[in-house]
C-alpha cells in the first residue's frame, strides 16, 4: 500500500486534496501517470497547499468579477418589441435567448444558459428576470415587453 495526495476528484476513491492509501500498481500505473495524484510526501503537500492557495485565489477573482457583473446588469433596463394582438398577447413568445441577444447589445457577452426563465414570456409587461452570474451571485434584470 502506498498513500497519495490525490489532485482531482477520482470516482469511487476521494475528493482533491485527500490523502489516501491505494495499492501500489493502481498508483504507479494509473494514477500518477494520468496526472490525478501525487506520490505522498512533505514536498508533495507543500505543493498541494500552493495550488489550493492559487485556486481560492483564483475563485475570489471570479467571484469579483462577478459582482461587478451583477451590478452592471442591474443597473440597466433592457427593452424588447415585439408584436402584439388583442388583450397584449405576443405573436410567438420572448425566451431566454432574446432576453440574452437584448443584454448583449447593452452590457457585453451573456450566455443564455445564465438566464432563469422558467417559461417564455407570453405577455406584454415589466418582468424581473433572474441571471445566475456565479455560483453565488445571482443578478437581477428588468426587461420591458413592449408593442411593436
Amino acid at each position: 500500500m502506498i498513500e497519495v495526495i490525490l489532485k482531482v476528484d477520482v470516482d469511487k476513491l476521494g475528493c482533491k486534496g485527500e490523502v489516501k492509501k491505494v495499492k501500489n500498481g493502481y498508483a504507479r500505473n494509473f494514477l500518477i501517470p494520468k496526472g490525478l495524484a501525487l506520490e505522498s510526501s512533505s514536498a508533495s503537500v507543500k505543493i498541494l497547499k500552493e495550488e489550493q492557495v492559487k485556486q481560492r485565489f483564483k475563485e475570489e477573482k471570479e467571484k469579483e468579477n462577478a459582482l461587478a457583473l451583477a451590478a452592471e446588469l442591474s443597473s440597466h433596463s433592457y427593452t424588447i418589441s415585439r408584436k402584439a394582438g388583442v388583450d397584449d398577447k405576443l405573436f410567438g413568445a420572448v425566451t431566454a435567448q432574446d432576453i440574452a441577444d437584448c443584454v448583449r447589445q447593452k452590457t457585453g457577452e451573456i450566455d443564455k444558459k445564465k438566464i432563469q426563465l422558467e417559461e417564455p414570456i407570453k405577455q406584454l409587461g415589466v418582468y424581473q428576470i433572474p441571471v445566475k452570474v456565479y455560483p453565488e451571485v445571482i443578478a437581477t434584470i428588468k426587461v420591458w415587453i413592449v408593442k411593436e
